[in-house]
């Protein structure tokens, strides 16, 4: 019988997007992706939009080839048996495969006071309500970031950007992703800012309250807004389903990133893990991995064998503001070296980086579909209807 090859995928960031316009270029291959919000969210982006030098959202129009099918509602279970996936909107899709690309968003603290009183800033909603209270704060008022990886200090660099008064609590050493040598830069450019930076062994916080953060050493510091950016977290998808995942929640898969328990689920992005060969959760790797993903779907489909995974890293670009910034590269396999581009090389370079990672998605989306006449995309956005689970016919797919 000669019918279309269903894949739904779940989830629209960089991961899922690149994985469904790789896929939705091939003829007989019908693609469907579930996002809860009916927009792209550029998440390198994120701290921009909390200054409001960028909004960090794309129309999945613009990033979605016009072959994509566009469902806003959120996946709650994904049925490996019956080959479908229950929605939040009470519709069901059902697949010939599935790319589960859920993402990660942030961590919970499991401090006191945290998750209460402490803002995010690794998803969209959390910026916007950490923008909010930041232009309700006099900017004279201290702010505090807790966590000193790429995102709080970005975060910290940017808002100290703009005027405000930033303590930058590290945890532990400032930059811990980074080269020693490369550290040095970093904690110039944050001393020109006038950030206060507190690091060593006991620069953990132990509680977050409405007006400060405590930390292990009995230090008390005044915050009257707290951004937490430690850690990240993945959504309970997958362990809600049966499917096996790691201790930290992520689907466990083999090397060509197929699902331990099930042929007909691959994963893309931070969601999911090759426990022989781990890799750090970033853009990066998310934007090689929806393309290999797509790959090995599309060579089940061909009946051939697929091919283990190839990742390549190149480095971590950190803005430091608009002005500044640093890049640290690394090895093909992710190990940090000494090189790096600092100041306002080192911020052209992590432009550079944003913009290629932009282009790279439109350009995927030109070549998975053209759009509709004068311009407009051909995504269509849609809420299915419960109990959706015929094909185009009206018939039930065979398994």
């Amino acid at each position: 019988m000669n019918r279309n090859v269903e894949v739904v995928v779940v989830g629209g960031g960089y991961g899922g997007v690149t994985a469904a316009n790789s896929l939705a270029r091939r003829e007989g291959v019908s693609v469907t992706l579930v996002n809860p919000r009916p927009h792209f969210v550029e998440r390198i982006r994120l701290h921009q939009l909390v200054t409001g030098s960028d909004d960090a959202v794309e129309g999945f129009g613009d990033v979605l080839g016009g072959n994509v099918r566009l469902v806003v509602d959120t996946a709650i279970r994904i049925d490996p048996a019956e080959r479908q996936v229950s929605l939040e909107g009470g519709g069901t899709l059902f697949y010939d495969y599935l790319v589960y690309a859920v993402g990660s968003g942030a961590s919970d603290p499991g401090v006191p006071g945290a998750a209460e009183f402490a803002h995010a800033v690794s998803d969209l909603e959390g910026a916007e309500r950490l923008r909010s209270a930041l232009a309700e704060t006099p900017a004279s008022d201290p702010v505090t970031v807790i966590g000193a990886g790429p995102t709080g200090l970005e975060t910290t660099a940017e808002l100290a950007e703009a005027g405000r008064k930033l303590t930058l609590v590290c945890g532990g050493v400032l930059g811990p992703s980074l080269h020693a040598r490369v550290r040095g830069p970093v904690a110039r450019r944050l001393a020109e800012l006038g950030v206060t930076v507190i690091e060593g062994p006991r620069a953990r916080v132990t509680e977050v309250t409405r007006d400060g953060v405590h930390l292990d050493d009995g230090r008390k510091l005044p915050s009257a807004v707290t951004i937490w950016t430690a850690g990240f977290r993945v959504p309970d998808l997958a362990a809600r389903s049966g499917l096996r995942t790691d201790a930290e929640g992520r689907l466990v898969t083999d090397a060509t990133l197929t699902s331990v328990d099930d042929v007909r689920i691959v994963a893309a992005g931070d969601a999911a893990v090759m426990t022989d060969r781990p890799f750090r959760m970033s853009c990066q790797a998310a934007v090689q991995l929806g393309p290999a993903a797509a790959a090995t779907i599309l060579r089940r489909i061909a009946a051939k064998k697929p091919a283990p995974v190839r990742m390549f890293f190149a480095g971590q670009c950190l803005s430091l503001g608009r002005k500044e910034g640093v890049t640290q590269f690394s090895y093909p396999n992710d190990k940090v070296n000494a090189l790096s581009v600092s100041g306002r090389p080192g911020a052209g370079v992590k432009e550079i980086a944003c913009q290629f990672t932009l282009d790279k998605l439109l350009s995927g989306a030109r070549k998975a579909g053209p759009r509709a006449s004068g311009g407009e995309s051909t995504v269509r956005v849609e809420s299915p209807q419960p109990e959706h689970r015929t094909t185009p016919s009206g018939t039930r797919r065979p398994a």
